[in-house]
Parts: C-alpha cells; sequence; structure tokens
C-alpha cells in the first residue's frame, strides 16, 4: 500500500509544534489575565449580544403601548390617522372569522400604519419587530380583505333617500338643481413599469411640473357633498386623459344604461359635456351669466378635490413611489374604503400635522 507523502520533513514538523505551543500558551496567558477577563465579562460587551437578541421585543413593545388602554387618542390617531374607536370597528368587522385577536389586530395595524405614513417596508418592520415579508403580507391581505368587506358597507352608490338629501346639499351651495355627485381624476405614483409599458404609463404633465420623469396610475372619483366617495374607478394609465378614464369606468357603462336619467354629475373641464355630466364653459369670452354658472360649477368641484386631498393627506403611501407593485390596486381601493369611514366617524383631518402636498 502506498504512503502518502506529508508534504514536510521532520525538521518542519518539530519548528511546527514549537510554534503551536508557544502561540497556545500566549493565548492562555492572555485570557487568564484579569484586565482581559473584566473587560470580556463587563456589560458593554455583552451589550451588542444582548441588543441583537432583544431588539424584536422592544421593537414589538411600541405596538404594545399603542395598543395599551392608556396610550393617548391624539399619539394614536397621529400615528394611524384614526381614532382608537375607528380601529376597534374595522379590526372587529374585518375578523368575521375569530382569527387569534392579538395576531389580527397587529396585521390591521401593519396595514394602516404603512398605508399612512408612507414608510418603506424596511422601517415599519422595525417598528413592529416583524419580517418584512410578513408586513408585506399583512398589508396585502388586510387591503384585499377591506376591499372585499367593507367596500361594499362604505362604499356605494346612495339610495333614493340619500340622494335626495345629496341634492339638497349641492343645490344650496351652488343653486344648481339635481346634482348627485362631484366628479375629479387624481393620479397616484407607481413604480417604474416594464418598458413596454413604460409610454403608457408616462404622466407628461406631472414630469413637466417636477423636473422629473413620473409613472402613474389614474383614480377617478365621484363623492358626496360631504367629500364621501360613492364610486372610484382605480388603475388605469397615467398617460390618459379625464375623459378616457371616464370612458373606461363603469360608472360611464351604467349612464348609458339610463342610470343618471335627469341628474347630474359635476365634472371639470376635462371632462366632456355630456346629458348627466356637468362641465364649465370652457372658452374665452363668456357672459356674465356663464361666467356666475362656472363658479357655482367651481364649487361643487371643490368638494371633490378637497376629498382628494384630505385621501392623499391621511394616507400617505399614495404620495409617493411605493413598494407595491402595478396591480396592487386593492391598496388604493383601500385608502378610498377607509377615508370614508374616518370621514362618517368624524375622525378630523389634523391639516397643521398631517402631508398635505
Amino acid at each position: 500500500m502506498p504512503v502518502e507523502e506529508d508534504g514536510c520533513s521532520n525538521d518542519e514538523k518539530t519548528i511546527f509544534d514549537s510554534t503551536h505551543k508557544r502561540k497556545a500558551r500566549t493565548t492562555t496567558e492572555f485570557i487568564s489575565d484579569d484586565r482581559v477577563r473584566r473587560k470580556i465579562s463587563s456589560p458593554t460587551a455583552t451589550s451588542v449580544i444582548r441588543t441583537e437578541k432583544e431588539s424584536g421585543s422592544s421593537q414589538k413593545l411600541w405596538w404594545n403601548e399603542c395598543d395599551g388602554p392608556d396610550y393617548p387618542e391624539d399619539e394614536f390617531k397621529k400615528a394611524f390617522r384614526m381614532s382608537k374607536s375607528t380601529f376597534e370597528l374595522i379590526c372587529s368587522e374585518l375578523n368575521s372569522e375569530g382569527d387569534e385577536i392579538a395576531t389580527f389586530r397587529q396585521s390591521v395595524a401593519v396595514c394602516i400604519r404603512l398605508l399612512a405614513t408612507g414608510e418603506p417596508f424596511r422601517l415599519v418592520s422595525k417598528r413592529f419587530g416583524l419580517p418584512i415579508p410578513t408586513c408585506r403580507e399583512s398589508v396585502l391581505v388586510v387591503c384585499s380583505a377591506i376591499r372585499t368587506v367593507l367596500m361594499p358597507k362604505y362604499l356605494r352608490w346612495p339610495d333614493k333617500n340619500s340622494l335626495r338629501e345629496i341634492k339638497q346639499e349641492f343645490e344650496a351651495i351652488s343653486w344648481i338643481p339635481n346634482v348627485v355627485g362631484s366628479m375629479s381624476t387624481t393620479h397616484i405614483p407607481a413604480p417604474p413599469p416594464p418598458a413596454a409599458s413604460m409610454i403608457a404609463y408616462f404622466n407628461k404633465k406631472q414630469t413637466e411640473r417636477d423636473g422629473k420623469t413620473s409613472y402613474t396610475v389614474t383614480v377617478q372619483g365621484v363623492v358626496d357633498h360631504n367629500g364621501i366617495f360613492t364610486d372610484v374607478c382605480i388603475g388605469w394609465l397615467g398617460s390618459m386623459n379625464d375623459d378616457q378614464v371616464l370612458q373606461k369606468s363603469s360608472l360611464y357603462r351604467r349612464a348609458n344604461g339610463e342610470f343618471f336619467n335627469g341628474v347630474w354629475v359635476v365634472g371639470s373641464k376635462g371632462y366632456p359635456l355630456m346629458d348627466w355630466v356637468l362641465v364649465p364653459y370652457n372658452r374665452r369670452r363668456l357672459t356674465w351669466a356663464q361666467h356666475g354658472f362656472n363658479e357655482k360649477i367651481g364649487e361643487i368641484q371643490r368638494v371633490a378635490k378637497e376629498a382628494f386631498m384630505r385621501l392623499k393627506g391621511r394616507w400617505c403611501c399614495l404620495q409617493t413611489n411605493s413598494e407595491f407593485e402595478l396591480q396592487d390596486l386593492n391598496v388604493v381601493g383601500a385608502c378610498c374604503v377607509l377615508h370614508n369611514i374616518c370621514e362618517l366617524r368624524g375622525d378630523g383631518f389634523e391639516s397643521d400635522q398631517w402631508d398635505l402636498s
């Protein structure tokens, strides 16, 4: 049987063994030194290890504190853009299947916190002491549940009695009869789309205004006299104008079926004049009466524009290039539903504390 060569001579082995023994002896003496032993066992040396182990639990304390009965109402509202009672309502209506209450409430809190602040997932993850994939999943699942469970109840076309009240209120501010809604379209920043779709999502107007390339999706909304959304159309291409978005909406299809017989939805000059869409005069020389009419149309239009301002101001995720994919439109729909819930429950809009840009 052949013998394998070890690659060194006997003299080299002797030198290696001697060096190894001196190294081991020096290491033992180093550790035995009182100064070194004190340093290794000091709180400072172990603080990093302790911090790593406790960082998750310490971050969870933030949510536990927020969820406690003694947490100040104004601080809770600042963190989640809604009152404690509204948060309780949303949790109770979404948790119809009786999921584990503490975990479920935390998932709802993660979702609402991200929608409210627009913080990236890494910051929300750190705040709640949860992995980023868990936070992402919580947001998508809760937003989907909001659209499925809460939208049919809180974002719908008014019934006959409500329409009668809406007509009266709009007529009181404009002297224009039979107005059942104020309509406007806004744009939501979108992540850069695939190369083949870039032109479709390219928002020329916003790009020129901001001085940087902008990709968006559209949100068309109709609101009542209180700024409550009664109809939304979400997700059409940012390159489309108001007229094109309207023609793609279910609202337009319902109107063609005589859904709006004898009533008006008021829009801006970007919409076409139709037998159910009332828009301002759009020419240079106007008579005194036409100018006065445009002013009254503007007062109705202001209701929709201010509703969108509060929507974006309360849910700051709608102002930034979010980490969601273009197909995650449940997020935008959930914000519209939550807007309605907060408005209906009288959760005031804190314009002096929240971002309105």
